[in-house]
């Protein structure tokens, strides 16, 4: 294997990463319905679960304990979006070449979730037949 080839080989898994940590990124944050809960009502639960340990019977308090921590990574992580401001910057320098490698198109991106300023940004734009 020659070192060109070795270096194309490392360049596509670079942008394959870059790519699959950005649509990854996306899901994450995809609006869900309902209403996400405040950090205000997931501390409350927790009192609540607090609480309700004291009490519970072993099967009770082993589900009462999974459900806490639950709560706790969510506060952990935030209730907000994350930043995915660089994720983003790697998507735009990757996906273009990534894109032609793969045969993957400007609908494809789009129904894959990725905004079009981002694509429009990246260098991807509709073919004339679309």
């Amino acid at each position: 294997m020659t070192s060109e080839h070795k270096a194309a080989l490392a360049a596509g898994r670079i942008q394959g990463l870059a790519v699959r940590r950005y649509l990854e990124a996306l899901e994450r944050n995809r609006p869900r319905r309902g209403r996400r809960p405040s950090a205000e009502s997931l501390r409350k639960q927790l009192n609540d679960i607090s609480a309700r340990l004291k009490d519970a019977d072993p099967l009770q308090r082993l589900h009462l304990i999974q459900h806490r921590k639950g709560i706790e990574a969510r506060l952990a992580t935030g209730t907000g979006p994350e930043d995915i401001s660089a994720l983003e910057k790697g998507f735009v320098a990757a996906a273009a070449e990534y894109g032609a490698r793969k045969g993957i198109d400007y609908a494809t991106w789009r129904e894959a979730g990725v905004p079009a300023e981002v694509l429009r940004r990246a260098g991807i734009h509709r073919s004339a037949g679309a």
